[in-house]
């Protein structure tokens, strides 16, 4: 469920601010996007449940999450493939009709990210296994999702949106980063070439720092240039405290195995906070400005 709070707050921050910047709202647009991002991120979730357990990444030894349910369940690999597919299929016919209702180019992007949904654990060099991990799924994730988002709701794009998704793409490379650092034992048993990996843990430690300040303070710096709504700085300032205390109390139990579920709850409730300050500042400019 973690991994889907990302998704569908990326995917309402992106909404949202097009309704801020364009003025413009389609509530058919926005319910099929969502259903369409959902089975995308749950398709996504069953193949890297499926590669990492037929690859040896996942094993009873080194994980120790009840919800690998092909670890800890005994759920057949085959049944997640078969999900999965059918998962990816649903989104297909979801985003031919976004398609239709906005623009055929949205079909090659979707095609795209779904293609590195697929490799970011498949095919023969799995994006999960190198040091660019979170350049991926936070540009994909981030980036690239938050773009689309306001595309389906302006029918058009321009580089603001881009440059206001960074904090985004910022949060969910530090979100992937705690999941590898709490994995790094057992990664590094299967191969595994991860940032968390090749990065001495010093240096990993202030890049997740730097990514959770540097992320609410470009937001405060887009409110107060304008590039968002000026109702987003008091409610970035705000919510970064419980943010910040947040991310310390994480770092103080540490990064292993036996903190990784805590430490993946508190890293989503960080992106949390932000999504909302985020959309308080959005629904304030739309209804204010």
């Amino acid at each position: 469920i973690r991994t889907k709070v990302i998704s569908m707050g990326t995917f309402l921050c992106g909404s949202l601010y097009a309704a801020f910047d364009t003025g413009t709202w389609s509530w058919v647009r926005f319910w099929t996007m969502a259903f369409a991002v959902l089975f995308v991120d749950m398709g996504t979730t069953g193949f890297n449940s499926y590669f990492d357990y037929v690859s040896g990444t996942d094993n009873k030894q080194y994980n120790l999450e009840r919800d690998k349910v092909l670890v800890h369940e005994g759920v057949a690999p085959h049944v997640a493939l078969f999900i999965s597919f059918s998962l990816f299929a649903a989104a297909g016919v979801l985003g031919l009709v976004l398609a239709w209702m906005t623009s055929w180019y949205l079909i090659p992007v979707g095609g795209i990210c779904m293609i590195v949904g697929f490799l970011y654990t498949g095919g023969p060099l799995p994006i999960s296994r190198t040091p660019f991990g979170e350049l991926f799924a936070g540009g994909f994730l981030g980036t690239v999702l938050f773009t689309i988002s306001y595309f389906v709701q302006a029918m058009q794009v321009n580089a603001r949106a881009m440059v206001v998704s960074l904090p985004l793409l910022l949060l969910i490379g530090m979100i992937l980063t705690v999941n590898n650092t709490c994995d790094r034992i057992a990664d590094k048993v299967a191969g595994r070439k991860t940032l968390s990996i090749i990065l001495p843990f010093a240096m990993v430690r202030m890049l997740m720092r730097a990514m959770v300040i540097v992320s609410f303070a470009l937001a405060i710096a887009f409110g107060a240039t304008g590039m968002i709504p000026e109702a987003t700085v008091p409610f970035m300032a705000i919510l970064f405290i419980p943010a910040w205390k947040t991310y310390r109390e994480m770092e103080t139990r540490g990064f292993t195995l036996e903190t990784k579920g805590p430490s993946m709850g508190s890293v989503s409730l960080i992106f949390l906070w932000y999504c909302l300050a985020f959309t308080l500042g959005m629904i304030g400019g739309v209804l204010f400005t």
